[in-house]
């Protein structure tokens, strides 16, 4: 099963990257938790964008989490906000799909 850990090590571009190879689906980074506004910069560390109050740490992001359930955990975690998109990154996923699912 597809699987891979995160840190406040991670620089956003590896996060994108790792999940792609993952999972097939497309991950996108904003610098606020509301998922408006600007895109991470890729070089950035998810420590450098955490938002005051996030409590950061280590995640073991699995193919069978949700969708939803994912982007709330990093939320929690880091204060920022991602969102999954299909694999070509025209569409958001389904907020009830599996993270291997949203990549088919």
């Amino acid at each position: 099963m597809a699987e891979f850990k995160l840190d406040g090590r991670m620089k956003v571009k590896t996060l994108k990257d790792n999940f792609k190879k993952n999972f097939g689906s497309t991950l996108r980074v904003y610098k606020s938790v509301t998922c408006k506004g600007a895109m991470a910069d890729d070089d950035a560390t998810l420590a450098s964008l955490r938002a005051e109050g996030a409590k950061g740490g280590e995640l073991t992001v699995g193919g069978n989490l949700r969708v939803g359930n994912f982007e709330k955990k990093i939320a929690e975690l880091y204060g920022i906000g991602v969102q999954v998109a299909n694999a070509d990154n025209s569409a958001l996923a389904d907020n009830e799909a599996t993270l291997v699912a949203a990549g088919k």
